[in-house]
């Protein structure tokens, strides 16, 4: 990996030391030129992290370009910091309008993003969220649709999408990565941060360990599927989760400067998805199970807990697979025979009634996906075959045992099971089974569908735990 910029004669640097560094070295307009045949590159031309950053946003908004701001806030992030926001830009003489959602907890949906749009300013050239996942997520995407700039002052570091490409959103009931603008800047107040409420912590900490996993299955994918993948990329994800979890325990005191490596560690998962062009190198099964619980509760009201948590639960739940998978050996007659007998109508009438109104929008996806085909099956299936050693070997280099992934859960005060959520193992399940029909994305469920022994792991897993059936 080599900057783009470098000069002849100049010591090549690759992103991952750059970041070990320094992550505003990161921030190259003109982007890094890499082995992997892509310029890695972000829109992101600022971050501002320390202590008082707040008092940096009449600047910033200057040096984005903007001459009104639209503030979008919610009332518990309003309270946090948004209020002395609109203080600050008045005092500026900066122009600005406000939209504040009247729900306390905020869904990032489609209809929330109806709401903004609606009670926009046409005057407006730039939104500032302030905020953290929700507000971001909206305020990205409505800066997209509006096509206008936009900015995030976050107050907690709850989750890694502050300044990737795509916003996290509920369309038409499924979850999805919608393309979105990428910020500007953003603006971290660490003693905004270091406030933020204990849960929203371990949430960032939840979102940091599902790396694990979405690593791990970025390459068992580029292996099974030829999907594009990069090696430096990836290990700048590694980075990102060793420099948390090393300091797992100062984060579980509040320690300030486990907070900022926190937050850092979730910025460099946002570029690594920016530099990408994809969310393959941050999000892999487990944070399926969190999309699928916040489906059913947007459809049934069934529990949910904040997305972070979820994705945490999810990582402990997806190395019990994967152990299972270790210990596997392919059997292509096996294989062929369940593909031959899989009744696509039977399952899809599940996804209805598992998920509702989304489940049908699940099916209509699969009839232009086809990852069901039997063509593509036995594709797949042949490379499974020659490739399963290293398959057995990425598991293991990759994912810490279930009990170490537990233990830095605990250590923080996270949730480790569903039943912490209010939850419960049955619905563990069939979150799994459907995990491989929420985007054409490689992962667990799928790999076992392809191997003929979905159906028959699904049967045994968490059977020895309590559950609430």
């Amino acid at each position: 990996m080599v900057r783009s910029t470098a000069e002849e004669g100049e010591e090549n640097v690759g992103i991952v030391e750059l970041a070990s560094q320094n992550i505003h070295g990161l921030l190259n307009a003109e982007g890094f030129a890499c082995p992997c045949g892509k310029i890695h590159r972000t829109e992101v031309r600022e971050l501002v992290i320390k202590p008082g950053a707040l008092q940096e946003i009449p600047r910033v908004v200057r040096s984005a370009g903007g001459s009104r701001v639209f503030l979008l806030a919610d009332p518990n992030t309003y309270s946090a910091a948004a209020r002395r926001v609109a203080v600050l830009l008045e005092a500026a003489g900066v122009p600005h309008s406000s939209f504040i959602f009247q729900e306390e907890h905020v869904q990032a949906t489609d209809g929330a993003l109806a709401q903004v749009l609606e009670h926009f300013t046409p005057e407006s050239d730039l939104i500032l969220g302030v905020g953290s996942g929700t507000i971001n997520d909206i305020g990205k995407l409505a800066a997209k649709v509006l096509g206008v700039g936009y900015i995030c002052a976050a107050t907690a570091p709850s989750m890694d999408g502050f300044i990737s490409s795509t916003s996290s959103m509920v369309m038409r009931g499924i979850k999805e990565s919608v393309p979105s603008v990428t910020p500007h800047a953003l603006i971290a107040d660490l003693d905004v941060l270091a406030q933020a409420p204990k849960r929203l912590l371990q949430a960032g900490f939840g979102d940091i360990l599902a790396k694990y996993d979405s690593i791990l299955e970025w390459r068992i994918s580029h292996l099974v599927t030829g999907e594009y993948y990069c090696p430096e990329i990836a290990e700048l994800v590694r980075l990102a989760v060793r420099s948390s979890v090393s300091q797992v325990e100062q984060l579980a005191k509040g320690d300030r400067e486990a907070v900022k490596t926190l937050l850092e560690s979730l910025l460099l998962s946002g570029l690594a998805m920016s530099f990408a062009g994809i969310t393959r190198p941050a999000s892999g099964v487990e944070h399926y199970f969190s999309h699928v619980w916040e489906m059913r509760h947007l459809e049934f009201g069934t529990p949910q807990d904040f997305h972070g948590l979820q994705c945490g639960i999810g990582t402990v739940l997806a190395a019990e697979i994967y152990e299972i998978i270790k210990g596997l050996t392919p059997d292509e007659e096996r294989a062929l025979n369940y593909v031959e007998g899989f009744d696509l109508e039977v399952w899809h009438a599940f996804v209805r009634c598992f998920l509702g109104k989304s489940g049908e929008r699940l099916v209509e996806l699969e009839e232009k996906e086809q990852k069901y085909s039997r063509e593509g099956h036995k594709r797949r299936l042949k490379r499974i075959t020659a490739h399963w050693d290293q398959i057995r070997s990425i598991i293991a280099q990759e994912l810490p045992t279930v009990d170490v992934l537990r233990g830095y859960l605990e250590t923080i005060g996270a949730p480790v099971s569903p039943r912490e959520i209010g939850l419960d193992y049955r619905q563990a399940r069939r979150a799994f089974l459907v995990s491989k029909d929420i985007r054409n994305k490689y992962n667990a469920s799928m790999l076992l569908w392809d191997l003929g022994l979905l159906d028959e792991v699904v049967k045994s897993l968490w059977r020895g735990k309590r559950e609430r059936e």
